[in-house]
């Protein structure tokens, strides 16, 4: 699907087209035109793109890839960022991402994504229904779209805040290996999500901190918003990562702990029938000449003996706090 938007700063009009809508743009100098595609479905199309805002045909090539690094490369005429974003039905830390690629030129913005993008989505109804800010460039489109994108992180993080809040209290009250092996996924994702950001976060960085690049030194404020946000989110994602791997080790140092309690408690109990078991086993072999094997009360006398053991070593367990 290719859809355009065309802008006019001065107005605020926007109208929405096809690739016809190219010329009318190349004939309004001072129009901005937005182009969304959701495949470059053919050479024909990269070479429009091309020709039309001079987009170098390597850049071409990455945009279209499924898997790719997030990245920035800045050309003579516009700067070509690739991003990661969130598919359209991703709500918790469990996410799915879409390669976002955005071509940023003085007068132009070409967006391409590999599935549907929400945040893409949302900012161009807001410019065609007239609800969003007024843009003048398509830096700040682009600025603005990169915004959208972190806030779908940070929204997914700020849910997982309360679900950790809720795990921990759950780890206190009545520890389960479902939530140690929940615990284990969280961290997973939460790896692949820092790794996400930290890319991203070297990228706004790099952006707001070119100030050889006219183009970029005019939307320093613009660009230091979008940096502070993915360090934000960058931040929160290590914060998590690192408290469900305490509450991990907590959980971990319980389970040892109750096990050790069992052990103690079966090693008592062993030590404590080990010389019962002796003087059964004694008086409980068949030789004929056992000099107690006829008294009238020996077994009542090896019974009190046997007691006595145990009252013994219960007594001396308890002094060591053993139990």
């Amino acid at each position: 699907m290719i859809r355009t938007l065309l802008i006019n700063p001065k107005t605020g009009e926007t109208t929405e087209g096809n690739w016809s809508s190219v010329q009318r743009w190349k004939e309004q100098p001072e129009w901005l035109i937005w182009v969304d595609l959701d495949e470059i479905r053919s050479e024909g199309e990269a070479k429009q793109l091309t020709e039309y805002f001079g987009i170098h045909p390597l850049a071409i090539q990455d945009a279209q890839r499924e898997r790719h690094p997030p990245k920035l490369e800045d050309f003579d005429d516009h700067l070509f960022v690739l991003l990661k974003g969130l598919n359209t039905n991703t709500d918790s830390i469990d996410f799915a991402t879409i390669q976002i690629a955005l071509f940023v030129g003085e007068r132009f913005l070409v967006t391409r994504h590999t599935g549907r993008s929400t945040s893409i989505d949302t900012l161009w109804k807001n410019c065609r229904d007239h609800t969003a800010p007024e843009f003048r460039n398509a830096m700040q489109l682009a600025a603005k779209i990169s915004r959208l994108i972190i806030d779908r992180y940070l929204a997914i993080l700020f849910n997982l805040e309360m679900r950790l809040e809720s795990i921990e209290e759950d780890m206190t009250d009545n520890p389960t290996d479902e939530l140690l092996l929940e615990l284990r996924s969280h961290r997973a994702n939460l790896k692949k999500l820092m790794r996400i950001l930290l890319y991203q976060t070297h990228i706004f960085q790099e952006m707001k901190s070119d100030d050889g690049d006219a183009r970029l030194s005019r939307y320093t404020h613009e660009l230091t918003d979008v940096y502070e946000q993915t360090e934000r989110a960058h931040s929160l994602a290590r914060l998590y990562d690192e408290l469900a791997a305490d509450m991990i080790e907590g959980y971990l140092s319980l389970a040892s702990h109750r096990m050790n309690q069992v052990m103690k408690i079966l090693t008592i109990i062993t030590a404590i029938f080990v010389p019962l078991s002796f003087m059964a086993g004694l008086y409980g072999m068949n030789f004929e000449y056992i000099p107690e094997l006829h008294a009238r009360n020996g077994y009542f006398v090896l019974l009190g003996v046997m007691a006595a053991v145990v009252v013994i070593l219960l007594t001396i367990f308890r002094r060591k706090n053993w139990l």
